[in-house]
């Protein structure tokens, strides 16, 4: 290989080592200041408690509501697509991670032709071949001013963002089919209650229809039972699609079919097995949730576009360059004196463009300023729904006790007027009424303890959910990185 060929590749290695340790001009990031309180408003009397780090197993006591969760997990085709977002943004970074680096190819190509005499410089007919072998780098960008390495570090926080987002879909789903669980099972126990007072009222209406055969009851009284025992049934029909949809729900984000051995079996109260998550500090929320955690990655690509079209007001300097060999014959062409090289380094400098380069470095900006607005509304809205779920727990427990109380009440009043009406004291209106009040304080006591579980799965993930498994869902989204790089904020 003659000297001059040994410069050209000698060259193109040294460029690809400059352009590989220049700084970019991408402004210095710093994490913008979270424009909410320091302290959450339901906690404002007292310190706040250490956010706990549970993975969704722990949270969850009820074995079968585990394994729906986990399920869902396998087969959920939301958090499919998210995975495959995944794969997708890893392969955007690869395609422009290799700009980074020069393009190298080898061909071989042969070519002949004729040249007739009546065109022939040199007035007789000519056939000529000419074969070549080579070795080349095709239009190297020597990445002086950071141009390619800030494209490079936009991929990679797009693709860290995308990482994130499927976290918030995993998170999402875990929540999502936990009080699609609850809802189930307090429709369920609806529906119990409904047959059970739909059973009780066909005991009412025939008992009222054999007292008024032998003349001990009025007709109104049974029409009164009558009508009270198709209410009862009209409620207990409802329930029943009530659950079904419910199933079927459950069902779709668990993406297969549930066996009847997983439909829920226990109370509300012994499904989760934390009955009080510890918020810690709203600033906890930057670390913890995944979907403040992409917006930052957005907002630190924005920053890294407007090193890139800073540095497109700069001269570009491509390297184009090869080695091999050339012959009219293919059989020497691998003789000594057959070398061929060529080296086409090439420099443009942008003169005038309309205001074009501006007007990008314009909109760069611009869309950094609008993705700060947007992290900024992301750490707001997250606030806002922890101290929303913070604000129905602090209150949640005594409308527990109060809700308790009442059906307590109710059944006893109903006991009461029961034994009056059997010992004539009392109309059948009053046992009615008893039997209304008491139906309807035990709907309400059911619906209760189901805000109070459901609020436990809205808070945690509020506060960012399955925390302690954040590390090994990070190392399921880098572990595919392209040529072993280090995944890390190049932005100064």
């Amino acid at each position: 290989m003659s000297t001059l060929s040994t410069r050209v590749i000698l060259m193109a290695c040294v460029g690809t080592l400059l352009s590989g340790c220049v700084a970019t001009m991408a402004p210095r990031y710093e994490q913008p200041a979270a424009p909410i309180p320091a302290q959450w408003p339901d906690l404002a009397g007292g310190a706040a408690e250490k956010a706990i780090d549970i993975p969704w197993q722990s949270l969850f006591a009820d074995p079968r509501l585990r394994q729906v969760v986990q399920l869902a997990l396998d087969n959920n085709r939301d958090l499919r697509v998210a995975t495959l977002n995944i794969e997708k943004a890893r392969a955007q970074y690869g395609i422009q991670r290799s700009a980074l680096f020069p393009e190298v190819g080898a061909g071989v190509s042969g070519n002949s032709g004729r040249t007739p005499a009546s065109v022939s410089p040199t007035g007789a007919a000519v056939v000529s071949h000419v074969y070549s072998a080579n070795l080349g780098i095709t239009a190297y960008e020597l990445d002086l001013f950071g141009r390619v390495r800030s494209l490079n570090d936009q991929a990679l926080q797009h693709y860290l963002a995308t990482g994130e987002a499927r976290r918030a879909v995993r998170i999402g789903l875990i929540a999502e089919v936990a009080g699609a669980y609850l809802r189930l099972a307090a429709d369920t126990e609806q529906l119990t209650l409904a047959r059970d007072t739909l059973r009780t009222r066909q005991e009412a209406y025939d008992l009222q229809r054999q007292l008024c055969e032998i003349g001990n009851a009025s007709e109104l009284a049974l029409h009164q039972a009558e009508g009270e025992r198709e209410a009862a049934r009209d409620q207990s029909l409802a329930l029943e699609s009530t659950v079904a949809t419910d199933r079927n729900a459950l069902e779709l984000l668990a993406g297969t079919k549930l066996s009847a051995e997983l439909r829920p079996d226990v109370p509300l109260e012994v499904m989760l097995a934390v009955q009080d998550l510890p918020a810690g500090l709203p600033s906890d929320l930057l670390q913890r949730r995944p979907d403040l955690l992409a917006a930052e990655h957005a907002l630190i690509a924005a920053h890294a576009n407007i090193g890139a079209a800073r540095a497109a007001f700069f001269p570009r300097i491509t390297l184009t360059g090869g080695i091999g060999r050339a012959s009219d014959s293919l059989s020497d062409l691998f003789d000594g004196a057959n070398r061929a090289w060529s080296f086409l380094p090439q420099i443009s400098v942008p003169i005038f463009t309309g205001g074009r380069l501006t007007a990008n470095l314009k909109v760069a900006k611009v869309e950094r300023d609008i993705a700060v607005a947007n992290y900024e509304r992301s750490i707001q809205n997250a606030f806002r729904e922890v101290a929303d779920a913070l604000a129905v727990r602090a209150r949640l427990d005594g409308r527990l006790t109060a809700q308790q109380r009442q059906v307590e009440a109710a059944s006893a009043a109903y006991t009461l007027v029961r034994q009056r009406y059997d010992n004539g004291v009392s109309s059948y209106l009053e046992v009615l009424d008893a039997q209304r009040t008491l139906h309807a304080a035990q709907q309400n006591w059911i619906a209760i303890r189901l805000a109070r579980q459901a609020n436990l799965v809205t808070l945690y993930k509020a506060l960012g959910g399955d925390w302690s498994s954040r590390s090994n869902v990070e190392g399921d989204t880098l572990s595919g990185n392209p040529n072993g790089e280090q995944l890390a904020i190049r932005l100064q």
